[in-house]
């Protein structure tokens, strides 16, 4: 069975609406929902940002909107599954550093969670991503 690997820039996607998430929701929907997943990196990135963004917020009002995009976070994360960051992950991570692939700690561990489950990442990151030997990259917002 293959496996795709949501990258956060196309959770990002599915979270916002719009154009975008139209075309990835239908290509989502060529594939079985057991192949599709995304990591515990990208579930940390994403919820960092809502957990800073509702810090910011200084009325009730704010608090309220913010409050509702990260249940709406919360949502897309529990109708995914969760790809951990495993030693297999991280003994990868440890090669490339070695490698000097330059790309994001944090894609880094993307990167290498892909790898060692040898699935396909889901980014619009292409160029980043196409920097890691052996890893499958594919942009299904376009």
């Amino acid at each position: 069975m293959r496996v795709y690997l949501l990258d956060t820039d196309h959770l990002s996607v599915l979270e916002r609406g719009g154009a975008n998430s139209e075309r990835l929701q239908r290509r989502l929907q060529t594939v079985s929902p057991d192949e599709i997943a995304a990591t515990v990196i990208s579930y940390e990135e994403q919820t960092r940002g809502w957990l800073s963004y509702i810090a910011r917020a200084r009325s009730p009002e704010e608090q309220v909107t913010a409050y509702g995009y990260l249940q709406r976070h919360l949502r897309v994360f529990c109708a995914v599954p969760l790809i951990a960051f495993d030693p297999a992950a991280a003994a990868i991570v440890r090669q490339l550093q070695m490698q000097r692939i330059r790309i994001g700690t944090m894609d880094l561990k993307i990167a290498s969670i892909a790898l060692a489950r040898g699935a396909s990442l889901l980014t619009r990151n292409v160029a980043d991503f196409q920097k890691v030997p052996g890893l499958r990259v594919e942009d299904w917002t376009v």
